[in-house]
């Protein structure tokens, strides 16, 4: 999020203006880009950025295996 951002011309201050989202939130993930967001504030920083929602998203780890929990 952060590199797109630069990219489209936003700092801290004028993303979170922008997204109507708290500065230090976007502080924040500006410093740690693994952070936990809510999806509120991500789709206001997607919209404000004007991409879609996927391409600020970074998604870790493994979807969870639900064939696994029914053969039990």
């Amino acid at each position: 999020m952060k590199e797109i951002a630069m990219q489209k011309g936003f700092n801290q201050s004028s993303l979170s203006r922008s997204a109507n989202v708290d500065f230090k939130t976007v502080k924040r993930i500006f410093q740690d880009p693994t952070r936990d967001v809510s999806l509120s504030t991500a789709v206001k920083i997607a919209w404000a950025l004007d991409v879609p929602l996927t391409d600020i998203l970074e998604i870790h780890g493994e979807p969870h295996d639900r064939s696994k929990e029914s053969e039990e």
